[in-house]
């Protein structure tokens, strides 16, 4: 039974070396697969900024969207305080663009009114303006 025991070899450190590279690649590999899925989540990023609201008659409010992003963004719902949808149907403003919509809210003269925007991906973007007085 001795003799049995004093045979048995270990692994050599040349091939313990080879194992622990081998191991090293390939977690190396899934890291940057899994960072590179979630770069090009990121990449997609709406950005839209509401860079004027122009109260026009006692109820047409015409409402500045400058997309500053690299891709198309879908307007899908614009409210008003609170107001429910005030666009029809959706619009679609091209990368580095400015766009002006018109929108039917009757209005006060001297009150806040609180813009938001609804993109097709669930955004909202917020915008604070006061109506003339």
């Amino acid at each position: 039974m001795k003799k049995l025991l004093k045979n048995k070899k270990a692994l050599s450190p040349v091939v313990a070396a080879i194992i622990l590279i081998a191991v090293t690649v390939a977690v190396s590999i899934a890291v940057a697969a899994w960072m590179g899925a979630l770069t090009f989540t990121f990449m997609g990023t709406e950005e839209l900024k509401i860079t004027n609201v122009e109260f026009l008659s006692e109820d047409h409010v015409n409402i500045t969207l400058q997309n500053t992003g690299t891709s198309p963004i879908t307007i899908n719902e614009i409210h008003i305080s609170g107001s429910s949808n005030l666009l029809g149907s959706p619009i679609t403003l091209p990368a580095n663009t400015q766009q002006e919509v018109q929108v039917t809210y009757t209005w006060q003269n001297g009150y806040n009114y609180e813009v938001k925007v609804v993109t097709s991906k669930g955004n909202q973007f917020y915008y604070t303006a006061t109506a003339p007085t």
